[in-house]
């Protein structure tokens, strides 16, 4: 089995503030075809936790649900020529009205490599100090900001339908057994 591919062509079919979609034509052995794929420019996450080991969350209505979603902080790195911990920080106090001094990254992750090449970077912050939010957008506006005790995360999140996979993997990778009794 040949492990060769190589894309021979793209063809921009939608631009968006937010992402793209391309069709990029794929050269593997003696075949060509199609794939289409969403191009994002990538993104970071925040699991804040404060000094009583709270973890900070934000409630925001996403469109494709129709419906308010518990999420930890996060965001995309659409401002020209910054990083992915500068942009961390700019998330975290326009979501959850906070600054922190001790930054970790947790890791990346590809959300959804079948068809997106967006890379997600997840930071927990620690240290933090309370200042004003600065939400951006309608959704951020209209959304509630809670901090919850572990527990009371796990109670909440079991209540809700379906959960982000960036709120899993942040928590899991902290917590590890976070949602083995969900």
């Amino acid at each position: 089995m040949s492990e060769t591919f190589r894309v021979v062509g793209t063809k921009r079919l939608l631009q968006s503030h937010v992402f793209g979609v391309e069709q990029r034509t794929v050269e593997h052995d003696d075949t060509t075809f199609e794939r289409d794929v969403v191009t994002h420019l990538g993104a970071v996450a925040i699991l804040a936790i404060n000094e009583l080991d709270e973890i900070g969350m934000i409630r925001q209505y996403r469109t494709p649900f129709d419906r308010f979603c518990w999420e930890v902080p996060a965001g995309t790195l659409d401002v020209p020529g910054e990083d992915a911990l500068s942009a961390a920080k700019r998330e975290l106090l326009e979501e959850l009205g906070c600054e922190a001094t001790q930054w970790t990254l947790l890791g990346r992750f590809m959300t959804s490599p079948g068809w997106s090449n967006q890379l997600m970077t997840i930071f927990q912050a620690r240290g933090l100090t309370a200042t004003s939010r600065q939400p951006a957008g309608p959704e951020e506006v209209s959304s509630t900001v809670r901090w919850f005790s572990r527990e009371d995360l796990r109670e909440t999140l079991r209540r809700e339908p379906a959960i982000d996979n960036t709120t899993v993997v942040a928590l899991g990778g902290v917590y590890g057994t976070f949602f083995d009794d969900l």
